[in-house]
């Protein structure tokens, strides 16, 4: 089995009310649970970003993209960590889910 990164991009921010926080959690709950023995690390959002650019300058934020959280998980190809991917509540949310092989070294 191969581990891939997921990382989330964009999406439409926090629910404002406690009801729609409670079913954005759940959404996330159900999907983790069930990824079963696939989920290594269900990771965590991301708020604050800079970025240190190839001069050695800061800029704030993530460039065009941000990241906005991020999983672990381990799959048998990455066709199979995509059709993964496609269940993440980021989605729904109007955001986007980068897979990506992380290699051993």
């Amino acid at each position: 089995m191969t581990k891939y990164v997921l990382a989330y991009h964009g999406g439409h921010g926090m629910p404002e009310t406690e009801e729609g926080m409670n079913e954005l959690m759940a959404a996330w709950g159900a999907w983790f649970d069930g990824m079963g023995g696939s989920l290594l690390d269900g990771g965590n959002p991301i708020s604050v970003a800079k970025t240190v650019n190839s001069d050695g300058s800061v800029s704030d934020g993530g460039g065009a993209n941000p990241l906005t959280g991020y999983s672990l998980i381990e799959a048998g190809t990455i066709d199979a960590a995509l059709d993964i991917a496609k269940g993440c509540p980021v989605i729904a949310n109007g955001g986007s889910v980068e897979v990506a092989e992380a290699m051993d070294m």
